[in-house]
């Protein structure tokens, strides 16, 4: 494999940083050859651009500036299982059994249409039946504990308010970490992650969640420093979840499905809201699926999910709307 050596982006001094670090997964870690290395075409909200195809002043970029730049993409929720700290890796899977997933993203500033380079991405995602790590005695996502049952209360509430906090982070229950990891985008604000397709769980449709982090420094034990400029979610066309529903261990899992037009965090607003792009054989999607997406962001900004709108009503009426 070849080895990646790139400088690390400098923080301006007078931005007053969140500090942030990384902890690497053995020596190295940095410099792990890049996968696949195919120009495949990426999804972006003006249209679809390669590798080849950047905006002037970008690194490398020639021909006419485009008439319109990148829509900015979605800022969404962090969700409650979002663990900092995580492990700098592309190949996530670890012992999760699913259909291969390709993730290739680009990341560009919204405003100049230039890639983003050195900025560590973050995913995280369930497993085929909807378990994220570090929150396994939680079960099937939806923020554990049991589904409520009976008529809704009514009048004023009284006493101590419930206990837990569905709607922002929770603490590690366990130390694993698969479906997990960051890492930093290449000089043509590339970046690509080996995981596996997400399953489901009640009250969401499929997704994988993601944050962008700038202005923080690569070193031998990390990412240090810096800021999230953004907190999205990335989620998959219906015809791509209904052919893993037959698949193990797909199948096996017994959760009502929440369908992306019934989703609260999904926008209905496309490549722009996180809508992926996906190609796989349809007569066989075992085979692997590769996922590709253009992220537009703002790089001076911060968005670190507690900015971001909150669910609301499902877009349909539905009983697995939650």
């Amino acid at each position: 494999m070849t080895a990646e050596h790139q400088e690390p982006r400098t923080a301006p001094e007078a931005r007053d940083l969140t500090r942030r670090r990384v902890v690497a997964v053995g020596a190295g870690a940095l410099a792990v050859a890049g996968l696949g290395g195919g120009a495949l075409a990426v999804d972006a909200a003006a249209g679809e651009r390669t590798p080849d195809d950047r905006a002037p002043g970008a690194r490398g970029g020639t021909g006419t500036p485009p008439k319109d730049c990148y829509v900015l993409t979605s800022e969404t929720v962090e969700g409650p299982y979002y663990i900092d700290a995580d492990k700098i890796r592309r190949d996530v899977r670890e012992d999760r059994a699913g259909i291969p997933l390709t993730l290739r993203l680009k990341v560009i500033d919204a405003g100049t249409c230039r890639p983003v380079r050195d900025a560590a991405v973050d995913i995280w995602h369930c497993d085929a039946v909807g378990v994220y790590s570090g929150y396994e005695d939680m079960g099937s996502g939806g923020g554990g504990g049991p589904v409520p049952t009976g008529e809704p209360p009514t009048g004023v509430p009284t006493g101590a308010p419930p206990s837990g906090n569905p709607g922002g982070h929770q603490e590690p229950t366990d130390d694993t970490r698969y479906l997990r990891g960051t890492w930093r985008t290449d000089r043509d604000g590339f970046v690509t992650f080996k995981t596996i397709f997400p399953g489901w769980y009640r009250g969401r449709c499929v997704h994988i969640h993601t944050k962008v982090h700038v202005d923080g420094e690569w070193t031998a034990g990390g990412y240090e420093g810096g800021h999230a400029c953004h907190t999205g979610q990335f989620f998959f066309d219906e015809e791509s979840v209904v052919a893993t529903e037959t698949v193990e261990p797909y199948a096996s899992n017994t959760a009502e499905r929440t369908l992306l037009t019934e989703d609260t965090i999904y926008d209905q607003n496309g490549t722009a809201g996180g809508l992926l792009k996906l190609r796989y054989d349809e007569r066989d999607i075992t085979k692997g699926v590769e996922a590709t997406l253009t992220v537009g962001v703002d790089p001076d900004a911060t968005h670190d999910g507690q900015d971001a709108p909150q669910p609301g009503p499902a877009p349909s009426a539905s009983p697995s709307a939650t």
